[in-house]
């Protein structure tokens, strides 16, 4: 959700211009009744870039999203600078692929009934806090009911269509191979990592496998596992000199920022697609 990102956008947005993007299917924007994929992320991605920003632009990408990123900078990298990738997918994982038991279990996930009951189970708030103990947040305290409550409203708005794109996830729509591309982006590839999320870690090491020129930083101790916003502020201060930083996708979010040294001329803020 942007309010993971509420902290920094403003830092940001001193001397880059900023934009918060709700994709198809995520958060505010329009949730139809269709089949998410990464190809059609990836062309919205780079129309966005084209018809929009009208400039070259870095892009940062988290968890899931990072195939998608990927494949966006790999199949047009003439109108990307460079890619920071936040604990980004496994390459292995992003190797599945809807298979007999997906078709079947999307079926049953777009059923009018026990389709929504089974996405209103696994979006509830004590399924939601669940995932954030486990698996986004080192410290539990760091969990605000703020956080809890704006995951919850954006998983439920647009009534039953929300479960879509959680169907495509679950069946694999959203993977795709991305070894051949990691090793053939000869832009600049930044992974930032939590010391906590050792799989993160280990997963950062196949990438710099498959392309050397790939640099790779380990956040010691952090709050959060690197799967939520809040980190990058303090990755910011830690990155000052280094490369420009923008764009961050975060499965429903994505960040773009345009170098420059001038203050934006609006202040950042969401536009829906």
């Amino acid at each position: 959700s942007l309010c993971e990102w509420d902290r920094i956008i403003k830092s940001l947005g001193r001397n880059h211009t900023v934009y918060a993007i709700d994709l198809l299917g995520c958060g505010h924007s329009d949730k139809p009744n269709i089949t998410y994929t990464t190809y059609m992320y990836t062309q919205m991605i780079q129309d966005f870039v084209i018809n929009v920003i009208h400039k070259k632009t870095d892009i940062i990408a988290q968890g899931d999203s990072a195939p998608m990123a990927i494949m966006t900078v790999y199949s047009n990298p003439y109108i990307f600078n460079k890619l920071i990738l936040v604990s980004p997918q496994d390459i292995k994982s992003a190797l599945k692929t809807p298979d007999k038991m997906c078709e079947i279990r999307r079926y049953l996930l777009n059923s009018p009934v026990l389709g929504t009951l089974i996405y209103n189970i696994c979006m509830s708030r004590q399924k939601l806090n669940s995932g954030f103990v486990l698996k986004y947040f080192n410290n539990k305290n760091s969990i605000s009911q703020n956080l809890i409550d704006t995951y919850s409203e954006n998983a439920h708005l647009g009534g039953s269509n929300a479960k879509y794109l959680f169907t495509s996830t679950e069946c694999h729509y959203t993977t795709v191979s991305i070894s051949k591309a990691v090793s053939k982006i000869d832009n600049s590839i930044y992974i930032i990592n939590g010391s906590c999320d050792t799989t993160a870690i280990e997963s950062a090491k196949l990438y710099k496998s498959l392309n050397p020129a790939i640099e790779s930083v380990t956040i010691k101790n952090p709050d959060v596992f690197l799967s939520s916003g809040f980190l990058i502020f303090y990755l910011i201060g830690s990155f000052e000199g280094s490369p420009d930083f923008l764009g961050y996708f975060l499965g429903v979010i994505l960040f773009f920022f345009i170098n420059t040294n001038e203050r934006p001329k609006s202040v950042p803020g969401r536009l829906n697609l």
